[in-house]
């Protein structure tokens, strides 16, 4: 962390989240020094709370914004007096009681007078400086989300929000650390969003050497000819389309039943191989599952061989595949392709199916729901195949373009989360006094 100037005398602060604070300052909890009051939501069956509203309503995500200008829709002057929605001021600290994720526990400061749902409490400082108050809380996310259990079911409520305890410098000092975070997290932030647009432009260059090397080979003058798959478009000339089930027997994953029970997981029997494990990481190969199944349950479910190229079938990481380097249970959403015809690279394959993921979420989609591929669909998918030495000068190919590809990804990657602890770190720091900043020229 840069170095900043330090207070001259610190104390143990009585609450236990502050640590040492400055001998200047005091801490009190916030049911003293704020209003605390959660909203509603109105009816959703009623369309005339709901159409051509003008007052905006708020539901638990929007704290992600972290300053709150977009509200989430509109609710109608019926709606607000009809139901529990309360006007929330501009610069109230919203924090979410509940949510999916890691919504609980976040906090956001409003940037206009909004109403909000029930799951979110409206924490309005009398005194104190918002801005300066709202860094705090983000930086006691973990401590305000462990009032409550880890289970999604078990939200915060006003009482706890009541306990959390604030440190509180004098008025000047809230102000001058809320502009100092305000600048200096800006900065951090634009760094951190160029980082990750250099991380998407990685991710689509190591699409576009798959795709390329795949559908058109590594020779750039062979002839090509039209594939007769409208997606697909030309291929090279001496190679054949194939639809998988030329190649491969098409088996689907089984999940033990009824799901759940306990005689069937946590167990020490057999990896469990699910969606998730598949898509946790883009490494070809799955080495090991967090999870494995009973004796019991294994019988239960279907048993895939190491060596098998896998794909998931379903929901919104449908189309990821994999090879497993272990032989474990899978559940029903993976499916495997086991009996490899003799001419076919397994890796190449692997490699095709990477080039498709999201050409499959798109046209499998139906309306608004989840896009799913049953073992008939991923039959008739087709695959332009090369000779079998050309798959395999193709696959090596690919290993050594996207291990660099993915060797520049994991150095962006530690830059982004040493870049997010310093900012967690620095928050912190300025909030309890472990740094002076009352005399940093901050720019206009």
């Amino acid at each position: 962390m840069t170095r900043f100037a330090t207070y001259p005398e610190l104390y143990t602060a009585r609450h236990a989240w502050l640590g040492e604070i400055p001998s200047t300052w005091c801490s009190v909890n916030i049911r003293l020094i704020a209003k605390r009051y959660s909203g509603g939501t109105p009816d959703k069956s009623n369309s005339l709370y709901w159409t051509d509203g003008t007052i905006p309503w708020l539901n638990s995500g929007e704290v992600n914004q972290g300053t709150i200008r977009v509200p989430t829709t509109f609710i109608t002057e019926e709606a607000l007096s009809e139901s529990s929605a309360r006007w929330v001021p501009a610069n109230a600290i919203i924090i979410a009681l509940a949510g999916q994720g890691k919504t609980k526990g976040m906090a956001a400061i409003t940037a206009f007078k909004t109403t909000c749902n029930q799951s979110m409490a409206a924490v309005v400082f009398e005194i104190d400086h918002p801005k300066f108050m709202y860094w705090w809380l983000v930086s006691q996310y973990r401590n305000i989300r462990g009032l409550a259990s880890d289970d999604a079911r078990d939200g915060l409520n006003l009482e706890m929000i009541a306990t959390i305890p604030c440190p509180r410098p004098s008025a000047p000092e809230q102000e001058k650390i809320a502009a100092f975070l305000d600048w200096k997290t800006g900065q951090i932030d634009a760094l951190i969003a160029r980082k990750k647009e250099l991380l998407e432009r990685l991710r689509e260059k190591r699409l576009a050497v798959i795709t390329q090397a795949v559908t058109q080979g590594l020779n750039p003058a062979a002839a090509m000819r039209d594939s007769g798959i409208p997606w697909l478009g030309q291929v090279p000339q001496h190679w054949e389309v194939k639809k998988i089930s030329y190649f491969a027997r098409v088996v689907r994953g089984a999940s033990p039943r009824p799901a759940g029970d306990p005689t069937y997981f946590h167990g020490e029997y057999m990896p469990w191989i699910t969606v998730g494990e598949i898509t946790k990481d883009e490494q070809i190969y799955l080495q090991s599952t967090e999870s494995m199944l009973t004796e019991e349950g294994a019988s239960n479910s279907r048993v895939m061989t190491s060596g098998s190229l896998v794909v998931t079938n379903s929901g919104a990481t449908l189309g990821v595949p994999k090879i497993l380097a272990l032989t474990g249970c899978a559940n029903d959403g993976v499916v495997a392709f086991e009996d490899l015809a003799d001419n076919v690279e397994k890796i190449f394959v692997y490699y095709f199916l990477e080039s498709q993921t999201e050409n499959l979420r798109e046209r499998m989609k139906q309306g608004g729901g989840q896009p799913n591929l049953n073992t008939d669909i991923i039959k008739a998918l087709s695959v332009p195949f090369p000779p079998m030495d050309e798959q395999t000068q193709i696959a090596q190919h690919l290993q050594s373009a996207t291990a660099k590809l993915a060797s520049m990804t994991a150095k962006v990657v530690e830059v982004l989360e040493r870049l997010s602890e310093y900012r967690a770190a620095l928050i912190a720091a300025a909030t309890t006094g472990k740094i002076d900043v009352r005399n940093v020229n901050i720019p206009a």
